[in-house]
């Protein structure tokens, strides 16, 4: 696959499924100098907390965080794309792979699909052909999560064409979000194109049927005008922001002046929400995203997860940095008119936090966040997407 490995090499340099980032100014040279510091420190904390004798980070029990932590550290900058992993790494990839199933997926005793997402989108970081029918297999397992509770095709329910954590059963309960969805479409996204360059293209049975996840996404937005469901809002507060699922939200309900009660939207979603429509196809023009974007920019903070408060913080950090490098954007306009270089301000943000061990870590637990290899892994590839796009 040394040709997959190039390919994969410029489509991670970009960091865009859109567009390359134009030539920016030299001014960056000394901020990504102190990025390339902090990841370098951050992926030395990662290695030191490797389980040597399993291969593991954190727990076995839960392989996604192995397969952040693995994603984290092929993404240093430091390394060339066609260097060797290192013992760490290795130990973590044959990790990975005790934990492939006969049916396909990556995952310990639950969580199926968000293990397997995770996992896969590791495997695609170091494409060796040892590992190409892994990422096949996976993809198949990821592809068959999506939900299709009526009628075959047809998107009469709102869970249709999300993803939820495991695997969908004959009269199992309706249930898909949108961060599982968000990470089941990314770890598609990139790995049809590792397929694609090893001129073996994915049949098209075996790809996720895009028209139903958009139409997934679309209920899952604040937006009247794309999304059919009743509680949707357009009320200034909500109106273009994501929720976690079709009808509720992790941040809570708001009671509108006419009666009706309105899903509030928040941050880490949100960026999720407009980052799954983008490799969906979707261009940052659509009516879609605008809506999503003037959400996040009237919102825009790093002191916290926009109506979340600490909670879910650095997952917020890890899904704008891909969302807006996805999106080929370089400032973002705030809610008083005022543009603002989100690069730099999430760059020094992060690099003011980070611990003297190299770690980052979050006083909120929620979400898995209480544990400093997760927090740090989030970091780090946050980071590495600033620092593909500092050009």
């Amino acid at each position: 696959m040394k040709t997959a490995t190039l390919i994969l090499a410029a489509t991670f340099a970009c960091s865009s499924p859109l567009m390359a980032q134009g030539a920016l100014p030299d001014r960056n040279a000394s901020l990504r100098q102190e990025i390339e510091l902090a990841i370098s420190r951050g992926v030395t904390f990662l290695k030191s907390k490797q389980n040597k004798d399993t291969g593991a980070w954190s727990t076995p029990d839960e392989p996604a965080i192995t397969a952040l932590a693995l994603s984290a550290i092929m993404g240093d900058p430091a390394r060339k794309p066609a260097d060797p992993a290192g013992d760490e790494a290795k130990r973590g990839y044959e990790f990975l792979l005790k934990n492939v199933k006969p049916d396909g997926g990556i995952y310990g005793k639950g969580r199926a699909n968000y293990n397997t997402s995770l996992a896969l989108s590791a495997f695609v970081l170091n494409p060796r052909p040892e590992y190409d029918q892994v990422i096949r297999n996976a993809r198949k397992f990821v592809v068959g999560q999506q939900n299709d509770f009526d009628e075959k095709g047809k998107t009469d329910n709102p869970f249709d064409g999300g993803v939820g954590y495991g695997t969908p059963k004959p009269n199992s309960v309706t249930h898909a979000d949108l961060s599982n969805t968000h990470f089941a479409i990314e770890s598609l996204y990139y790995s049809k194109k590792l397929l694609e360059d090893t001129g073996r293209p994915v049949d098209k049975e075996q790809d996720l049927n895009w028209s139903a996840a958009i139409k997934f996404i679309e209920r899952c937005q604040n937006r009247t005008e794309s999304n059919d469901q009743k509680w949707a809002s357009d009320d200034p507060k909500n109106r273009g922001g994501f929720i976690y699922e079709p009808g509720s939200s992790k941040a809570g309900e708001d009671k509108l002046p006419d009666g009706r009660v309105a899903m509030r939207s928040y941050g880490s979603i949100s960026y999720a929400g407009m980052l799954s429509f983008i490799y969906a196809g979707l261009t940052p023009d659509d009516p879609r995203v605008q809506a999503a974007l003037t959400w996040l920019g009237e919102n825009y903070t790093l002191d916290e997860n926009p109506g979340m408060g600490p909670e879910g913080q650095y997952y917020y950090y890890h899904t704008m940095a891909k969302a807006l490098s996805a999106a080929g954007l370089d400032e973002l306009k705030t809610k008083d008119g005022k543009t603002v270089n989100w690069r730099d301000d999430l760059s020094r943000k992060l690099l003011n936090i980070q611990a003297g061990d190299g770690s980052w870590k979050n006083t909120a637990s929620r979400w898995m966040e209480g544990d400093p290899v997760l927090v740090t892994a989030y970091t780090l590839l946050a980071l590495e997407h600033v620092h593909r796009t500092l050009r």
